[in-house]
């Protein structure tokens, strides 16, 4: 894939890929597969159609609700999918008498240039696979092979003049058509980011908890996409849209419980609930003010700053001076103490903030 090898290299230069180090550490076998296995000859790959049963846009909507990302609102595609393949290998493996590997983003192999060149689909200018099919709802995994199999016909752009996926970003993450800034992307921020979200994008956030699907649920080629038919893959009830304040009173084991068997799971409660006290302070809802001072106690500077931040938002500056007496005056860490510097509007010394 001569076209990968140049496009990598010049995305992990411009910094796009933020903290995800693991996309640098490997670059060398994702853009070259027979780097990861140097018995490949060929690679088979499939897709899992993993469309929603309602429009995601209209959860961005509920201010008092978190947003999740669809594919997290129903168990880990990864156990779907990765049996999957086991059984189609085993069997690819039985005809063709040579062994195969399987992977299901869980190895350096970039899905998507792959799959263009399967002919499943084209990269979008959201960089996301497109399928004439599926629309943008594809999982996708991979079988390797040490047998010779006759390529498949690459697939070609149909995006055409369309940008409604770059103008819908709420914050601007797509530089330019089929570039991808993870740095600004809430996907990224929401789940791979594991400090405080940078403030200039967290109003953009609103009630997304986890992941963002604004960019896919406007693809005009979704009009040919039907809800996942797969039973495991079936959205639960309780992950549509659940009430942020419920959210917020999760405890580490809570959290496990309900998350159990979803991708949130492996994010961890406190990013998390990171995430649930931006939404919060985004609600506007002063009935939600009260979870955010409650996120004041948490342990986690990184939750901490988050809730100084939602406090910021939904009470007023009497109220708040309130509590950096009792939780603010000896907060030890410095990116903390900044968040009570910007919600209370004191200047702020060593000792903490005072009035002038």
């Amino acid at each position: 894939m001569p076209a990968l090898r140049e496009r990598l290299p010049a995305w992990l230069a411009a910094g796009h890929h933020g903290t995800m180090d693991w996309m640098e550490e490997r670059a060398d076998q994702r853009a070259v597969p027979a780097a990861l296995w140097a018995e490949t000859r060929s690679i088979v790959m499939l897709g899992m159609n993993a469309g929603p049963q309602t429009d995601p846009l209209e959860l961005t909507r509920l201010k008092d609700r978190a947003a999740i990302a669809a594919y997290a609102q129903r168990r880990d595609y990864h156990d779907v999918i990765k049996g999957k393949l086991k059984e189609l290998g085993g069997f690819l493996s039985a005809r063709s008498g040579q062994p195969v590997k399987v992977f299901v983003d869980t190895a350096p192999v970039m899905e998507k240039p792959l799959a263009q060149a399967a002919g499943l689909g084209w990269q979008g200018k959201h960089t996301v696979l497109i399928s004439r099919e599926h629309g943008n709802w594809l999982m996708l995994g991979a079988i390797f092979a040490r047998a010779e199999l006759e390529p498949d016909t690459p697939e070609t752009d149909h995006c055409g003049s369309c940008r409604r996926c770059i103008d819908i970003c709420p914050t601007n993450a797509f530089p330019a058509p089929y570039r991808l800034d993870a740095r600004r992307c809430i996907a990224y921020l929401t789940i791979e980011h594991h400090g405080p979200i940078p403030t200039e994008y967290r109003e953009s956030i609103g009630n997304r908890v986890f992941g963002c699907d604004d960019c896919l649920a406007v693809c005009p080629w979704n009009k040919f996409a039907g809800a996942a038919r797969e039973t495991r893959l079936a959205a639960r009830d309780d992950l549509a849209a659940p009430p942020l304040a419920d959210l917020a009173r999760l405890d580490d084991a809570g959290f496990r419980a309900r998350f159990a068997g979803t991708p949130i799971k492996r994010t961890g409660r406190d990013r998390f609930l990171r995430n649930v006290l931006i939404a919060i302070g985004n609600s506007g809802d002063a009935a939600l003010a009260e979870e955010a001072v409650a996120g004041l106690q948490e342990p986690d500077p990184v939750v901490r700053g988050a809730a100084v931040w939602a406090c910021g938002r939904l009470l007023a500056r009497e109220r708040l001076h309130d509590l950096f007496d009792a939780h603010g005056r000896n907060e030890p860490e410095a990116h903390v103490r900044e968040e009570w510097r910007e919600a209370t509007g004191l200047p702020m010394e060593a000792n903490g903030p005072r009035e002038t």
